[in-house]
């Protein structure tokens, strides 16, 4: 792939990935065949904002956990309240990076593929 795209996609999507992944994920691309260009284009990934938003208002019923894939811990989050409240606390703390390494994980299977 070239330079132009991978920057270009960089600037894009870096928001939804953990920081310190970027300079892997800028090597990983620019090595990329570009029959991959169009899988990783179509890519949708969760939004940290939308995966907050969830979290704050809808929490502790496990709906951001449901909206990150994470059913097990969704379910778990619907059964406990929310861990009676305190594990609903804990994740508007985590539930951001949750959200990016989940998007992370999703571009990393798609470029292996």
């Amino acid at each position: 792939m070239d330079a132009q795209k991978v920057d270009m996609f960089i600037m894009t999507n870096g928001k939804y990935f953990p920081e310190e992944s970027l300079p892997m994920i800028h090597d990983h691309l620019a090595n990329l065949d570009d029959s991959k260009w169009s899988q990783l284009s179509m890519l949708q990934f969760k939004s940290t904002l939308t995966a907050i938003i969830l979290s704050v208002l809808v929490g502790a019923l496990g709906i951001d956990r449901f909206y990150l894939g994470h059913i097990g811990l969704g379910i778990g989050k619907l059964i406990t309240c929310g861990g009676l409240g305190i594990w609903t606390i804990v994740d508007w703390f985590l539930i951001m990076d949750a959200a990016k390494s989940e998007n992370y994980k999703k571009l990393i299977v798609t470029m292996a593929f």
